[in-house]
């Protein structure tokens, strides 16, 4: 049984197709994968992009299913890793979607977690100014956010993200059963863009997370509870993209811990944390800004920190990271506006604002309190 969630959008309104995990006789997700953009009317060609490790996991299953469906396939392999987001990689997607010659008609099929994702939505925004995308995210970070919502884009040296575009999918296909390939580490990661969603948007998922006994495993997490997180995740996303596709407005509390999150992961040149662990320790900073400027209270900061520490997660800022240094970068953030940093903080477990009214006294503060001792 699949269960499909509408993004609603004025110009591609597009479906998210999430099966049910315990649902034991469904045929999987990934070799649906042709079947499912048949039905779209895509033109023949396709660009499947990869890394080498999801690649000899489930490129073969995902080729087999777009060709058994009469597609014409070609592949593209690039380096795992956030550090390799970058223009560089780019021009090798170009330069395959050039060799076989991709037209406007044509798809780029983003296999892999939200690197891969992001990287091949910006090439398919600008390879002949759009092409389709299809998303197939293989990590539990893109499959609750990054592969919805048509956030496209790669870093700069300074900052992350700061290169990209907005371009939708024509399709976001799921398949649950792939995250028991998923590394530990990066199931973690997964888990603080869910318990984003807890704190933003759905006090319910919330909820249903606290009362969990272990959260820091997928083999620890009930299949039910795994379909649960899954829906809502991609429901609050759903919700909020169809109602601010491009962020003008509500779509900026998706941030929450992003903001010094960005910082944290670019000055420690996206090798010692990775994206899930920077927004852990963002909403944790998030968090104490919230009660110091009596907007949270204390006992729902302490409610959010441990349910990041019951999934693994960092709640400190890594050893040797200048504090200085982390306020300057917040400079650069994409959400800066008139030179005003803004913050998406709490006011209540499922609700938080947005504002630009913090003081960097306030800031400094608070990343003092979470230097490792």
């Amino acid at each position: 049984m699949t269960s499909v969630i509408n993004v609603n959008l004025p110009e591609q309104s597009y479906e998210i197709a999430i099966p049910s995990v315990s649902y034991a006789n469904a045929p999987s997700s990934l070799d649906q994968l042709g079947q499912h953009m048949a039905n779209l009317n895509l033109g023949k060609k396709v660009l499947l992009v990869s890394n080498p490790t999801i690649f000899k996991h489930y490129g073969e299953r995902a080729i087999t299913s777009l060709t058994s469906a009469g597609f014409e396939v070609a592949s593209c392999s690039l380096p795992p890793g956030e550090r390799y987001k970058t223009l560089n990689s780019i021009q090798k997607l170009y330069d395959i979607a050039l060799e076989n010659r991709l037209e406007r008609s044509s798809t780029m099929v983003a296999l892999g977690g939200g690197v891969i994702g992001d990287m091949t939505g910006f090439a398919a925004a600008t390879w002949l100014r759009g092409i389709n995308v299809v998303q197939v995210p293989t990590s539990l970070l893109a499959m609750v956010d990054s592969a919805i919502g048509g956030k496209t884009g790669v870093n700069h040296p300074h900052g992350k993200n700061l290169i990209g575009a907005f371009h939708q999918p024509r399709l976001v296909l799921i398949d649950p059963e792939v995250l028991k390939t998923l590394p530990m580490r990066e199931f973690r990661a997964g888990m603080a863009e869910v318990i984003k969603y807890g704190v933003i948007w759905d006090a319910e998922l919330f909820a249903q997370l606290e009362a969990s006994k272990r959260l820091d495993q997928l083999r620890y997490v009930k299949p039910d509870l795994i379909t649960y997180i899954l829906m809502r995740s991609c429901q609050a996303k759903a919700d909020v993209v169809s109602k601010d596709e491009k962020e003008g407005g509500l779509r900026a509390i998706l941030n929450y811990g992003h903001t010094i999150g960005h910082a944290v992961e670019s000055l420690t040149g996206y090798r010692l944390v990775n994206h899930g662990e920077a927004v852990a320790i963002g909403m944790v900073a998030g968090g104490q800004i919230a009660v110091d400027l009596g907007m949270w209270q204390k006992e729902d900061t302490e409610r959010q920190n441990a349910l990041i520490q019951k999934t693994g997660l960092p709640t400190q800022l890594p050893s040797g990271v200048d504090i200085e240094a982390i306020i300057e970068a917040l400079q650069l953030d994409k959400k800066v506006k008139a030179g005003k940093v803004r913050f998406v903080l709490p006011t209540e477990i499922g609700v938080v604002t947005v504002t630009d009214e913090v003081p960097s006294d306030i800031i400094r503060q608070v990343l003092q309190g979470m230097q490792t001792i």
